[in-house]
């Protein structure tokens, strides 16, 4: 019932509403749900299973009303699991106690795999390669691997972190993230832009590895060496990834600069204090061209018009780096505050008009949010701006065709009983080829109808029927069309029209 008011409130204003829309038919829409210090999730350490439950439905039917179609969570925030692992021990932002399970038992991936699915939201699996402990002091499991492999660890900052430049490191995050992939039914593996660590006062303290792992590179390149241990392991994880599963997909959100202009004449015309790859030693670009990863998603935390990092100019800077690879934009949402000291922040236009402006560069597919909580405060009307204007139609994610460019078959059958339409499908064992979501089509009988604006798309579901209610007192006539997505939204020819009075 929920559902079919909510498609009968749709209706009633699609006719006057839906000449003016400027929403694409294809983007992304995501948000991170963080978990690392219970930022998003769960709202605090040691809630009961069913509290932790209630919270996840509570998160994704809020982002689902706002028009998302994808849920970024981290699964790894330090070296620990929210998910049964053999390999690393359950995370302390769970139960409070590292080690301990849910009780009672549930594995919290699997539950919001299957909810974000039930959804028809995307599913990217959020880990951080190389962070042990938040603190020295933190208390680890018992069975943590940094007990067994004291070796692999170093100190920096008062925290604890995988040294990169340990070949079994790398191995080890492999093996994680293979584990991950061949368990769970994920869209994507998705890293942040914690590689190295953001660097501090004193060295970076791998002189023992680099003295014995150094592949020949001379003291003077360290930093190049640092960036070689880097690209090692992310090309590894998309050869892991995809010979594992070869439909999930590999993303990697960085910092929201490469390099600077001033040290380099490729880098954008900014003045960031830290960038991706002097400092982090991360080459996301080399990545990017290279084929070793699927999207970038840059974190612009900026404002237009930022005087030293603009979020205008970056977001230009960024396309012109996509490679035939998906390029998506990361905003701040966290940032939108009445009472910020920078006034574009105190603007209710901000966030709306970095999504316009989005739209109107070629090669940005979409965006996504940080992070979830703030969406349950004030945002000056954003959640409005989403829901009734910017996100208020369906969009597609983007398919990438350099993965899979078939699209599935089309529907055998569409018929009408009443004010319920329903379809058949191919049934197909091939899982690229699976049917996966349904596109309905609709407009008035006689009225042009355009398949590749987002305006005439009320729903994309995972069901294979839809049930109508009356819009009219006088019935008018309808035509209902249905397309096929498969798992990476190729669409399949769109169905001949069937008739309806509503």
């Amino acid at each position: 019932m929920k559902h079919l008011l909510i498609l009968v409130i749709f209706l009633s204003t699609f006719f006057t509403t839906h000449a003016q829309s400027e929403s694409p038919k294809h983007e992304f829409r995501a948000v991170w749900v963080a978990t690392v210090a219970n930022i998003d999730w769960p709202s605090k350490p040691g809630l009961s299973t069913k509290e932790q439950q209630n919270e996840i439905i509570s998160i994704l039917n809020m982002h689902k009303k706002l028009g998302m179609n994808a849920i970024i969570l981290q699964i790894r925030p330090a070296a620990d699991a929210f998910y049964k692992s053999d390999l690393e021990p359950w995370s302390r932002y769970l139960t409070g106690t590292p080690g301990q399970a849910p009780n009672p038992f549930y594995d919290p991936l699997e539950f919001w795999i299957k909810e974000c699915h039930s959804r028809g939201m995307e599913f990217h699996a959020w880990l951080n390669p190389y962070r042990v402990a938040q603190k020295t002091t933190e208390p680890l499991a018992g069975n943590h691997i940094a007990f067994n492999h004291p070796e692999w660890i170093l100190e920096y900052g008062a925290k604890l972190y995988f040294d990169p430049g340990v070949p079994e490191t790398r191995e080890f995050v492999i093996k994680v993230v293979k584990d991950i992939v061949s368990r769970y039914d994920v869209d994507a593996i998705h890293f942040d832009d914690y590689f190295y660590p953001y660097p501090l006062k004193e060295e970076f303290p791998d002189t023992t590895s680099f003295a014995e792992y150094n592949r020949g590179f001379q003291i003077e390149n360290k930093a190049d060496w640092r960036r070689d241990n880097v690209d090692l392991i992310i090309k590894n994880l998309n050869d892991t990834i995809k010979a594992t599963k070869p439909w999930v997909k590999f993303g990697i959100s960085p910092f929201g600069v490469w390099r600077n202009i001033a040290d380099d004449p490729t880098g954008s015309n900014t003045k960031a204090g830290a960038t991706n790859f002097d400092h982090l030693y991360a080459d996301v670009i080399k990545w990017q061209e290279k084929g070793w990863i699927d999207y970038l998603l840059p974190q612009l935390y900026w404002q237009i018009g930022h005087p030293l990092v603009d979020f205008e100019l970056l977001s230009n800077w960024w396309k012109e780096h996509a490679y035939n690879r998906a390029m998506y934009i990361g905003h701040g949402v966290y940032k939108c505050d009445p009472a910020s000291t920078t006034k574009e922040w105190t603007m209710p236009g901000e966030l709306p008009k970095q999504i316009k402006l989005l739209r109107t560069i070629p090669g940005i597919q979409g965006s996504a949010f940080y992070s979830s909580k703030h969406f349950k405060r004030d945002l000056m009307g954003f959640q409005d701006s989403l829901k009734l204007d910017l996100y208020k139609n369906p969009a597609i994610i983007p398919p990438m065709n350099w993965i899979d460019n078939s699209p599935p078959k089309p529907i055998t059958r569409i018929k009408k009983s009443g004010k319920k339409v329903k379809w058949k499908i191919v049934e197909t064992k091939i899982e690229m080829d699976k049917a996966k979501q349904f596109v309905i089509y609709f407009n008035k009988q006689g009225e042009k109808f355009s398949p590749n604006k987002s305006d005439y798309i009320i729903k994309i579901t995972n069901e294979k029927e839809i049930r109508f209610s009356k819009l009219n007192k006088k019935k008018k006539r309808y035509e209902v069309r249905v397309s096929v997505l498969d798992r990476l939204h190729n669409e399949s020819k769109i169905s001949t029209p069937v008739i309806v009075k509503l």
